[in-house]
This record gives C-alpha cells, structure tokens and sequence, in this order.
C-alpha cells in the first residue's frame, strides 16, 4: 500500500470514529488522533446555555424533523418560500418568542431568539430556514418597545399568530451597509406620509403583507448628524397598490426565500404607521434590536 493509500485509510478512520463518539455510537474516548492534534468535540457547544435556552432548543428540533432535508432541496429548487415551516412555528407560539406575552407572545429574550434561528438552520434547512422568520422575530422589536399601546395591539398579534408575514425595509443600492446615509424619503402630506425610494436585497417581501420600514423624513442634506433625520414605520406592504413595485432578485442557493428590489414611488401610507417620534427611527432600531434581552 502507498503512502498516500495509508494516510487516506487513517485518516477515513480517524473521521469515523469522531462521528461516532460525537453521535453516541462509541462510548469510549478516542485515544488516537490520526492527522488531527485537535480533540474532537460536539457540533455546538452547550454548556453555557441556560436551561430555558435548551428547552428552546429542543422543542423547535422536534418540530424542524418534520421538515427533513428533501424538505428544503425541493424548496430551493422551485424558489418556494416554506409556508409550512412558518405554520408550524406560529402554531407552537415560536413566531412570538421575543414579543409581549400580553399580545400572545412567549416573552422571551434575542437570546432565546437567536438559539431558535440557530436551531432551525442546525436542522438542515441551513439560512433559508432562518431568514423565513428572522424579519419577523427581530424586525418586530422596535415595534414592540417603542410603539404606542395602540400600535402594538393592532400590529403585533396577527404577526404572531402566522396570519401575517413581515419583512424589514433598510438596505439600499447606493449605501450598502452605511445605514445612515439612507435616501428613501417619507414626506408628510396632511393626514398621510408619501414613501419614495429604492430598497435592495428584501428578503421574504414577496410573501410578506407588512414592512418594518426605515426611511427619512429629513434629508441627508437638512441634518445636524446622519443619524438624524430616519424615522421608523410600519406599514402596510400592499403589491396591488399604486407606488410600490417588487423586482425578485436572481440568486444561487437559499433561493426558498426570495430577495428582492422594492421600489417605492409616492407610495401612500397612514400618519399612524409611525413608530415613535420623526426623527428617532435610527434610534430605536439600535436600541431595540441591539439589545440582548426582552423587558416583558
């Protein structure tokens, strides 16, 4: 036998043996490394989560098995996004994770969100799985901590039941991820707010009936700091109505959720879809999203 035919069949022994003591076939250590000085060691480290962390973990792992990986081959093939998944999570309350118990949300932390996300992609469904639901999970935070009572309860619950789907509104072609110089304009015009504007790289908009929306109400130009002058919307993301155009951005692999082009063009949207105050929307994306755990 070669040198390299011996070095192969080592090394061909080595991996199998880290697969089997990692998934419990073999009980006892492995006391030759083979090539790797490295010890082996699981797929994701646990001992640093806490218990409520794990429970997560494992109550979304029971649901992701219903979901195998021919699952997720047909839907990056037909460009389908997993309806199917997001039901599944919504009816487990899973949606909610990081949102107010009050309005039907579990009333946990980002962390807890985050362990979720990770789960779902650890499944087999890789980022596809996660980004299907993350606009949902994260985006929805401003809303939950800086809209009005009011706001909340007409925007929140439907979201966290499943009946709606979000998408979040910051990405645009000429600012890449300079957040602050945003150019998308919000206008006010008596009782509403015209919207005009491109957005780039918008996952899950062309199933989603609502948009967490970042955009100025003070010009770049007009402004003290470029964090000034960004206001925070949510707003109704209506394809049949005049202004709003969608263009779905080609792409390989991860192709269950769409990305897409959004142009907007005096789109026409109510007072009410502010969040907060004008001005403050960059603000509250970077106190809500960046923090790590949920008031409620």
């Amino acid at each position: 036998m070669s040198t390299w035919a011996r070095n192969r069949a080592r090394y061909t022994l080595s991996t199998l043996q880290c697969v089997k003591q990692l998934y419990g076939i073999r009980k006892e250590p492995i006391t030759s490394k083979m090539f790797s000085t490295s010890p082996c060691s699981p797929l994701m480290e646990l001992s640093g989560f806490s218990d409520q962390q794990l429970e997560v973990r494992e109550a979304v792992s029971k649901i992701c098995t219903n979901f195998p990986d021919d699952y997720w081959a047909a839907h990056d093939h037909s460009g389908e996004y997993p309806h199917e998944l997001h039901a599944a999570l919504a009816r487990d309350g899973w949606i909610g994770i990081a949102l107010p118990e009050d309005l039907g949300g579990a009333g946990l932390g980002i962390s807890e969100a985050t362990m979720m996300l990770h789960t779902i992609s650890q499944s087999g469904a890789g980022l596809a799985g996660a980004q299907s639901i993350h606009a949902n999970v994260y985006a929805t935070q401003p809303v939950a901590k800086f809209a009005t009572p009011d706001q909340r309860r007409r925007m929140l619950p439907r979201l966290i039941s499943g009946e709606w789907k979000a998408c979040f509104g910051v990405t645009e072609p000429n600012t890449g991820l300079e957040t602050l110089k945003l150019r998308t304009r919000a206008v006010r015009y008596g009782d509403h707010y015209k919207i005009s504007g491109q957005k780039i790289w918008i996952s899950s908009a062309q199933v989603a009936s609502k948009m967490i929306l970042l955009a100025r109400t003070t010009s770049l130009e007009e402004v003290e700091k470029p964090s000034e002058g960004l206001s925070l919307f949510f707003i109704d993301f209506d394809k049949s109505a005049p202004g709003l155009e969608l263009r779905r951005i080609r792409k390989m692999g991860a192709r269950a959720v769409d990305a897409n082009e959004v142009f907007f063009n005096d789109y026409k949207i109510p007072l009410d879809s502010l969040i907060g105050k004008e001005g403050q929307g960059f603000k509250i994306v970077r106190l809500s999203i960046l923090e790590t755990q949920s008031p409620y």
